[in-house]
């Protein structure tokens, strides 16, 4: 904690600031959390330093007033802390002009979209926060948020509502056009959104349809993004280190790893900020980058962090220390994930690897393998089944995606009698509580896994008609509850080593 003598942060104090003016307002940010302060907001205020532009964003948070009260006592201003095992850099990014909290300002949400001076709508609200049916890939219109908000259009709740209702305001109005920007981990983000922006509209009453979908399909689009870097919690120790380092007390100083990426289709109708300053990348391969993305890291990642929480591992450092999780990460990245990536031009695969690795051994910044693990039952249905179904379709078992899809319920749901450990049961999940009634009515691993993935079709239509996935993934969640986590790792890497698989080399030149 900060000593009370230690002046808080504010643009009087803050005498390093490379350029002191702030934009005016021309981005609105939805889900304003530490991943967006630490990575869009940066590109931008690069942006904004080097060319200038009316590119200030404003951020609206869903329902914590934490960061928009914090942001206001503090003129607007925060710390990202890059942390690195050599050592902690600082910098202050001053680009939000204004922060408040959706749910207790709906109406602002929707005069923010629809101001003329707003170009480019951006969200990071994770995969959960579409509100959609991952089996269908539509709006989930059974979603009592859903349902208010085709109700009441003056008190949107969710991402959709607001931009629609926004996006009326705006054809009422004066019809600037807008760009919606969605830097969410989503296969083929920007029309994901653009379709269930789409299908939110169709709901509306025939007058309000015909016009809100006419706007929508002349006056704005939607371009694909990928977003990468690591962003774990603010923590004391955070706020600590910057009252050391920097002489300030900063409420909410964000983490971050020194790695940063941004893949960006450049198809913004209303312009965008030179985020090119910042390194951002704009790519007509933003898919490959995609698949890169959310396989070869975020699928990796998600085994590394339900292994490393039934081990009792802390931390993803902690996890991927152990010598048979790493040669279970590496398994699952080269040999079930890999082969069904397109690898975009220019990329070296095997530099990449190594980078993952060394990004997920930074002890210094400390991410929580709880923190990775959350959300499973909706980031798990972005990773798995495409390879998965890859494998299948070739004759070949998907051990360790088998593998982890059973870590993951093992976490989340165990069977009675087994205790997954503090890690797992910090994990969040929409799913927690219809996967624990049926965990609990489960005979064994394998009765359990027919339920949730045949049944309930956790992981899909496709898989769930996959018998050898399910049988696999059933047999591991026994190991696991009967031997331990590290005795279903060896079977799995065993199991693997005996499965020909195309050659990797092959499939690394060819792209």
């Amino acid at each position: 904690m900060t000593s009370s003598s230690t002046p808080g942060l504010s643009a009087a104090i803050a005498g390093i600031l490379r350029r002191p003016a702030v934009p005016a307002p021309g981005i609105v940010h939805l889900g304003f959390g530490n991943f967006h302060r630490a990575h869009q907001a940066v590109y931008t205020d690069a942006a904004v330093t080097a060319h200038g532009g009316d590119w200030g964003i404003i951020g609206v948070a869903s329902r914590s007033t934490a960061i928009p009260d914090a942001m206001h006592a503090q003129d607007m201003l925060y710390t990202v802390v890059e942390v690195s095992p050599a050592g902690s850099k600082f910098s202050l990014p001053r680009v939000h002009t204004d922060a408040f909290t959706a749910a207790a300002n709906p109406d602002r949400v929707i005069t923010a979209i629809g101001d003329a001076g707003t170009r480019i709508v951006s969200l990071t609200v994770t995969e959960n926060g579409y509100n959609y049916t991952p089996a269908t890939g539509s709006l989930n219109l059974q979603d009592p948020a859903i349902q208010h908000d085709l109700a009441n259009p003056g008190t949107p709740r969710t991402p959709i509502g607001q931009i629609v209702r926004g996006l009326q305001h705006r054809s009422r109005t004066h019809a600037e056009p807008v760009t919606i920007l969605s830097c969410d981990n989503l296969a083929d983000n920007g029309h994901h959104t653009q379709r269930l922006v789409r299908e939110f509209a169709s709901r509306l009453p025939p007058a309000e349809a015909g016009e809100a979908l006419a706007f929508i399909d002349t006056r704005t689009s939607f371009p694909s993004s990928m977003v990468d870097r690591i962003v774990p919690a603010t923590t004391d120790h955070y706020r600590s280190l910057v009252a050391s380092e920097r002489g300030y007390s900063d409420r909410i100083p964000v983490p971050a790893e020194p790695f940063t990426m941004w893949i960006v289709e450049d198809n913004f109708i209303a312009g965008r900020p030179t985020w090119e300053d910042g390194g951002a990348v704009f790519s007509d391969e933003v898919a490959g980058y995609e698949q890169l993305k959310v396989r070869l890291l975020n699928g990796t990642h998600s085994l590394i962090a339900y292994l490393g929480a039934l081990t009792g591992a802390v931390t993803i450092p902690d996890s991927v220390s152990h010598p048979a999780i790493e040669l279970a990460a590496r398994s699952v990245l080269q040999n079930e994930y890999l082969p069904s990536v397109s690898v975009p031009s220019g990329v070296d695969v095997d530099a990449y690897e190594e980078q993952l690795f060394s990004r997920w051994r930074n002890t210094a910044l400390g991410h929580r393998t709880s923190q990775v693990g959350s959300d499973g039952s909706v980031k798990l249905r972005q990773r798995i089944p495409l390879p998965a179904l890859q494998m299948l379709d070739d004759g070949r078992t998907p051990q360790l995606l088998a593998l982890t899809t059973a870590a993951y319920l093992a976490c989340i749901a165990p069977l009675p009698g087994f205790d997954p450990g503090p890690q797992a049961h910090a994990m969040e999940d929409p799913a927690r509580g219809l996967l624990a009634g049926l965990a609990a009515g489960s005979r064994s691993g394998q009765d359990f896994a027919r339920k949730v993935l045949g049944d309930h079709h956790l992981l899909g239509q496709e898989l769930a008609e996959r018998d050898e996935f399910i049988l696999r993934t059933g047999e591991f969640i026994d190991i696991i509850h009967s031997a331990g986590p590290l005795a279903a790792v060896a079977e799995a890497s065993t199991a693997a080593s005996l499965t020909s698989a195309p050659s990797l080399q092959t499939t690394r030149s060819t792209r």
